[in-house]
């Protein structure tokens, strides 16, 4: 079996690439590939694709992704984790009411700056090697979406949330903005991813091997095995009577996504990806 997907729980302190080669290893597969990186304190759900379902990657259903957060109120770090903590200080005590309002006027779109310890790319190099090589460097605005965001429990100094998110958001950042509204120094002191998407998997379970089909975002189309040699040569097929827009073709052994135009013509999007 050269083709997987699955979910696998990362634990803390091992980066996604390292936990990417056990899971390689595990499988006895070369080639792999994950779907969102994790930092390498955090834990959580890590959406693994091998073989070719690495070509899936850009279709899968991700969002919203979920996170449970700790943060620690009057620690300051560079990289706003534990990993790199340069101050603590004893902080005045919060009123729940107060952390809840401040947590929910959070929910909606919101420009901020990602951590200088992230993955985002200054001319050709990783923020986070250049940021612990003590360079200067700044990061532009970007902007992420908070669908939801509550508060879990809170045993001061430790704020526990959770928050549903887009991609490309950061929770560091999260905790970050929540403790500049509180008004004190902030850093998170546990991350744990818990889904991407209807994608998870528990701590205890470890390993999942998902389906793709049931996490693409696109209808089914039926009744298509007369299509079968056509389409396992990538020919051109018509498909007069079909609404436009992306569909997923099933066969025994393979499937394809497929994107039907207003002509009824065809075009291949990903195709004959193994069934498994």
């Amino acid at each position: 079996m050269e083709s997987l997907l699955v979910a696998a729980y990362k634990p803390p302190f091992i980066s996604s690439n390292a936990y990417l080669g056990r899971l390689k290893r595990h499988f006895g597969i070369k080639k792999g590939g994950y779907l969102g990186t994790l930092d390498p304190f955090a834990q959580g759900v890590l959406v693994v694709g091998f073989g070719s379902y690495t070509r899936l990657f850009p279709h899968l259903q991700k969002t919203p992704k979920v996170y449970r957060a700790t943060l620690w109120l009057g620690a300051k770090s560079l990289s706003l984790d534990i990993e790199n903590i340069t101050l603590v200080e004893c902080v005045k005590e919060q009123s729940k009411a107060h952390i809840s309002e401040i947590l929910e006027s959070l929910q909606g779109t919101l420009s901020y700056t990602p951590p200088k310890f992230s993955a985002r790319h200054i001319n050709g190099k990783r923020a986070y090697e250049l940021a612990r090589q003590g360079e200067e460097f700044e990061l532009s605005q970007t902007q992420m979406t908070i669908y939801d965001i509550k508060l879990l429990h809170y045993n001061h100094p430790f704020l526990h949330f959770e928050v549903s998110v887009s991609e490309g958001a950061y929770v560091r950042s999260i905790g970050m903005i929540i403790a500049e509204n509180l008004g004190v120094n902030g850093a998170l002191s546990h991350l744990e991813r818990v889904s991407e998407g209807e994608m998870s998997v528990s701590q205890t379970q470890g390993l999942k091997i998902l389906n793709p089909i049931e996490f693409l975002p696109y209808k089914r189309l039926e009744n298509m095995q007369k299509f079968y040699d056509d389409m396992y040569c990538g020919k051109k097929i018509l498909l007069k009577n079909t609404e436009k827009g992306k569909y997923i073709v099933c066969f025994d052994d393979f499937f394809s996504i497929i994107q039907v135009l207003s002509d009824g013509s065809v075009e291949y999007i990903v195709n004959r990806i193994e069934l498994c």
